[in-house]
This record gives structure tokens, sequence and C-alpha cells, in this order.
């Protein structure tokens, strides 16, 4: 789990210390060194006293040369590629949070839900505990978009059965798409609202066929961006955003 985010309602200006160790730049008294060797800079000055305060609004740090701009939250929006595990602790496959800098993986970043080592796409990763558990929470419902491509030819019958509710094994009620759709001779668009175990997967087998290929291509309100490639991550700004995906 996400450590729970201490940097919420953060002052209109901090430390400069304080400052870069939110944001996993190094532990305090690594922080403090860097700002007295001079290796930090902000606006294009050196500061090398650690307790000179600095407005958090547009901050960007520059560290050894290094840019980096300030978030009191920590919210990453990943095209996750296949052959990596969505935990901290990986068991076969390398972990997703490979594919962050140090500085996203010291503030305990984590995946907001998770996909299959196979499964591509959209993921969401944040610092902030109370996020994950609104965007997670079964009773919200937050809807996620997977494209299927499936071994065989997707029927009407099929499509009929998704949306009526299938009987998984270990579920004690019909589990139910909040919408499907065909998009090509072999695969689908499905939308869900839950997150239960290898449930595409499951679901596309309950009613007689198979899952070649799965990919996330939205959760929520967000969208996986088409100029963000496998592997590659970007900084969700604004925090309304990420909200509404869970309202």
């Amino acid at each position: 789990m996400a450590r729970k985010n201490t940097n919420a309602g953060a002052p209109a200006t901090l430390a400069l210390a304080d400052a870069l160790f939110s944001q996993g730049l190094g532990a305090r008294r690594e922080c403090e060194g860097l700002i007295a060797s001079g290796l930090v800079r902000v606006a294009g000055r050196t500061i090398t006293d650690p307790f000179e305060p600095v407005a958090t609004e547009g901050l960007v740090l520059e560290v050894e040369g290094r840019a980096w701009p300030y978030h009191a939250q920590a919210v990453i929006l990943m095209h996750k590629p296949a052959g990596y595990e969505c935990s901290q602790k990986p068991s076969a496959w390398p972990s997703v949070l490979k594919l962050l800098p140090g500085p996203l993986r010291q503030r305990d970043v984590q995946p907001v839900g998770r996909l299959d080592v196979d499964t591509t796409g959209l993921l969401l990763l944040t610092d902030d505990g109370a996020l994950i558990h609104r965007l997670t929470h079964p009773k919200r419902h937050v809807p996620k978009v997977y494209e299927v491509t499936t071994a065989r030819p997707v029927e009407d019958g099929q499509i009929e059965k998704l949306r009526a509710g299938v009987k998984l094994h270990d579920e004690p009620n019909l589990v139910r798409v909040l919408a499907c759709e065909r998009s090509g001779e072999c695969a689908l668009r499905m939308t869900l609202g839950e997150g239960k175990y290898h449930q595409v997967k499951r679901m596309v087998a309950a009613v007689g066929n198979h899952v070649e290929a799965l990919h996330r291509s939205s959760f929520g309100a967000l969208a996986l961006p088409a100029d963000l490639a496998p592997g590659q991550w970007r900084w969700i700004d604004d925090p309304a955003v990420i909200w509404a995906a869970g309202s």
C-alpha cells in the first residue's frame, strides 16, 4: 500500500531541504548536504542555505543539473508494457516500479490496482493512499475500458451473455460488464466497474472464447495518450481530473 500522503494541503512555502526531501530526492541530511555543496538551483539561482524558504507553486528544483518539478501529490500515468508485474515484490517478472526514476520509488509510489503481466495499457500510480482507496473501492464502480483480442470470432450471443452477466468460480453473484461491443471480428471493447482477479479473461472464457491479448485504454475520466509509448510515463498535474475518475 502507498503511504498516507503527508504533502496534502502543503504550505505555500517550504524550507528548500524539506522541498527536496518531500520529492524523494534523498534522505533529509543528504538533501541538506546537496544544498550546502551548491548543487541545488531554483529559478536559475544557486541556494546554499538548506532552510531558505521557497514557494512550492510552479517550483522546479534543479539538482546536480537535473530538473525536477515539485508535486505535493505524486500521480503518474504510465503506459504499461507487457512483461512487468504491478507489484513492489514481483515473483517472476520485473516490477513496473523499475520503469520509474529513483525519486518516485523513494516516495513509495504504488500502482492503483493491478494489470496482469501480459496486459498492456493505462496504469495509474500514486503515493496517496486515500486516492488509491477511492479509485479501487468496489462501491465506486470506476469504469475501466479494455480492448480485448479474442482467439475466435466474437458471436452476438457471447456479447449478450457478457451484458447479462456470467457466473465465475468463487463469485456468489453474476458478474456483468458496464458495456460491451464488438470492435472487430476477433475483438471486443469491454467496460468494467470492478477489478476482480483475471476478470476479463475469466468472463470471456465463461462465454466460450479466449483472450489472446488485453489492453486497458481508459480508467475513469482518463484515456491513454496516443503519444505515450509503452514503458513511458507522465505526471498528472490536475488532481481534479483524478478525483473525477473516482466520483
